[in-house]
């Protein structure tokens, strides 16, 4: 009894209307919470290999940097600030460019891109409406055929046992309804 109720109260204190008590009134914004925060880390004790520094003055500006050790031994730091325009880094130094390939890389490519083109190209059908359906076999119409007698077969006895339950209901009222006049 008590789950019920502590749901229908909980559903009319949801569904209630509170407008009217935020007319007029806001909440004023918060103080400023400036922040500065630093650390270092390394992947064992005594060594180095990353670091970062941040500090904000509450009015939403945030401005830091970080560096790291990356894979070819190289320090790399990003300066950045983050304002309500969005982030922007700045880097240290450009990052590497991306290696070229070699000639047998080079041909390799080659050959894929002529051979994916070719696949393609005998695959591009121009005509759609020529394409075929699927042809039925044998045993998949033998098959459809039997699931769709077996399927009548079920209906029947489904639409049989509806008719026998609908019948004892009947029943079962009548007897009621006479029990109730004898009484």
């Amino acid at each position: 009894m008590l789950c019920p109720t502590l749901f229908l109260a909980t559903l009319a204190l949801a569904s209630c209307d509170v407008s009217h008590l935020s007319s007029g009134s806001s909440t004023p914004e918060p103080p400023p919470h400036p922040y500065v925060f630093s650390y270092t880390a390394g992947r064992y004790p005594g060594h180095a290999d990353r670091q970062h520094t941040e500090v904000s003055d509450g009015s939403g500006v945030v401005k830091g940097s970080y560096s790291y050790v990356d894979p070819s031994h190289k320090v790399r730091t990003v300066d950045y600030v983050a304002d309500q325009q969005g982030f922007h880094p700045v880097l240290s130094d450009a990052p590497p460019d991306h290696p070229s390939d070699s000639e047998s890389v080079a041909r390799a490519k080659d050959r894929h891109f002529q051979l994916y083109a070719k696949i393609a190209e005998e695959h591009a059908n121009p005509h759609p409406e020529l394409i075929s359906s699927p042809r039925e076999t044998q045993a998949v119409a033998a098959a459809r055929v039997k699931h769709a007698e077996l399927f009548r077969v079920i209906a029947e006895q489904h639409a049989r046992i509806a008719a026998e339950r609908e019948a004892l209901l009947r029943e079962e009222e009548e007897k009621q309804h006479l029990q109730e006049l004898g009484q």
